[in-house]
């Protein structure tokens, strides 16, 4: 359940940091609990356990969802599109070495995905961001680099039940093994808070909902929230 990021590191983390490390890397890191599949028409869930980096409605897609020292990291980023000019809230939520890497279904239809290559020839590392959310402190210098150089995974959802298309981003670390769908065919129907992937040593979700005439997204947590995936609502859906 969503916690703020102080109640988080002084619960779950400080419980699981009793364990061996090699007990947490190699049994604890995939773990995969099993957690009831609510079907709510009326928000979109949380795609990953994590703490809420950001959650910014872009009018401008050039305008910046993070900046540093003139460095912008923008929804054409975000999407691996240069050409990507759609209105958009967007929600990124940081998987730590802590939390359940499974990504779960935000809301059900129908998904498609590719994957993107990194800018660079190497990813970027995230450690630096990890070390401050685990010290209750998140410095946006660290995000900069991994953001706009990693690689991804494009994730579409269309839902027929509103005529809407949607995005899941899942943004790889420097340590990521493999970005592994459970889902092999494209194109296929997924229920809301569906298992759909696991990103194993790593790393970011962003969800991208393209803001629509027909509907309103309101937030419901704070910056900073630690959310997880297939339990805590993350936007409620408004129809105008």
């Amino acid at each position: 359940m969503a916690k703020s990021m102080e109640e988080w590191l002084d619960t779950d983390v400080a419980e699981l940091e009793k364990l061996p490390v090699d007990e947490l890397g190699s049994v604890f890191f995939f773990r995969d609990p099993m957690r009831s599949n609510h079907i709510d028409n009326e928000h979109f869930y949380s795609p990953a356990d994590g703490t809420i980096l950001y959650q910014k409605y872009i009018e401008d897609p050039n305008a910046p969802i993070v900046e540093v020292k003139g460095k912008k990291y923008t929804l054409k980023d975000v999407m691996g599109d240069k050409d990507y000019d759609q209105p958009s809230l967007v929600v990124g939520i940081f998987m730590s070495f802590y939390d359940v890497h499974i990504n779960r279904i935000p809301y059900g239809g129908h998904i498609t995905w590719k994957p993107l290559d990194s800018i660079e020839s190497m990813n970027k590392p995230m450690l630096a961001l990890e070390k401050d959310i685990l010290n209750a402190a998140i410095n946006p210098k660290h995000m900069i680099d991994y953001l706009k150089n990693n690689e991804r995974m494009f994730n579409k959802i269309y839902s027929p039940r509103l005529d809407y298309t949607y995005y899941l981003i899942q943004i790889a670390d420097e340590d990521v093994d493999v970005i592994a769908h459970f889902i092999h065919d494209q194109n296929s129907l997924v229920s809301q808070n569906d298992r759909f992937s696991l990103i194993r040593w790593g790393s970011q979700v962003d969800l991208v909902l393209p803001l629509d005439k027909r509907y309103n997204f309101e937030l419901i947590h704070s910056d900073t929230t630690h959310v997880e995936a297939g339990v805590d609502k993350l936007i409620k859906l408004i129809y105008k």
